[in-house]
């Protein structure tokens, strides 16, 4: 059964392309920390701090869409892993 689960997530992988902005968001209760890495693992633009609430949210999706524009991409990969007491 595992054999079967990496076969895929490896699919997912390989359909990540060269047009991908990919964003890893550490979750706390009160403040966020984004950071933004192309395909290939390399940084982009600097990590964004951002809040729990409306206005935490809007700066968050304004800061990929200006880091979209700003290298050019045209796709996004969001991934947050709840941990600790935050996992329901």
């Amino acid at each position: 059964m595992k054999f079967k689960a990496q076969e895929k997530q490896n699919q997912l992988i390989e359909n990540i392309s060269s047009s991908h902005l990919v964003v890893g968001v550490d979750i706390a209760q009160e403040a966020h920390v984004a950071r933004a890495v192309s395909y290939r693992g390399i940084a982009l633009g600097s990590p964004l701090e951002f809040g729990s609430h409306d206005e935490g949210f809007r700066l968050f999706g304004r800061w990929i869409q200006d880091l979209l524009k700003s290298y050019k991409l045209s796709k996004i990969i969001v991934g947050m892993e709840p941990t600790g007491h935050y996992w329901g």
